[in-house]
């Protein structure tokens, strides 16, 4: 397997974990239940791409200007941090939820501005840096934005269909596992790097 490809699945894997159960997959239920699900899923894909290129900026620079054990081991402790993020949960606020539900813009757009807005700082965003600074750039941002797209076409499909959330308890605890387990190995590289 290539390096592009590589960089693409660990990326799409992390990503469309680390959004199950998000804050930006809860407004894309919330969206899929006033809109059509195309122009939900559009303005979550735009949002996501610019987001995450910006991300993979951003890790891209550190990871060259850095040594490599150390970011193995900031980002082993990164994904410890999105473990007890993911186990946390994450909710809409009140004001969030009233905003998904009255904005009178066209679909494409209000999805847009509300995605981009809801995923600056967010753990997406941040898995998206961390795996940026050791793994190609393209594979990164093009698997990081489509394991999103993927989870939240999931909640989408699910807000319009069933009308219900996925049971959150075990989204939970599972990606969280995922993370921790991500973790582990991060750790386990940099340790062998910074001996």
């Amino acid at each position: 397997m290539d390096a592009l490809t590589a960089s693409f699945f660990l990326s799409f894997g992390v990503i469309f974990v680390a959004e199950l159960g998000d804050k930006s997959q809860l407004m894309a239920l919330t969206f899929a239940t006033r809109y059509r699900a195309l122009p939900v899923l559009v303005g979550i894909t735009v949002a996501t791409a610019v987001v995450h290129a910006v991300s993979v900026g951003v890790g891209y620079f550190l990871g060259a200007n850095l040594p490599t054990g150390w970011i193995s081991l900031v980002a082993a402790l990164a994904f410890f941090g999105f473990a007890g993020w993911t186990l946390r949960g994450d909710s809409l606020s009140e004001d969030e939820e009233q905003k998904a539900r009255r904005a009178k813009q066209s679909a494409i757009v209000a999805v847009s501005v509300a995605f981009f807005l809801a995923e600056l700082g967010d753990k997406t965003m941040l898995a998206t840096i961390t795996l940026a600074t050791q793994h190609g750039w393209l594979g990164t941002w093009l698997g990081s934005t489509v394991g999103m797209v993927v989870a939240d076409a999931i909640a989408i499909v699910i807000g319009q269909q069933l009308g219900r959330r996925l049971p959150e308890r075990a989204i939970r605890y599972g990606a969280s596992a995922l993370f921790a387990v991500f973790g582990v190995w991060l750790l386990v590289e940099a340790i062998t790097q910074l001996r």
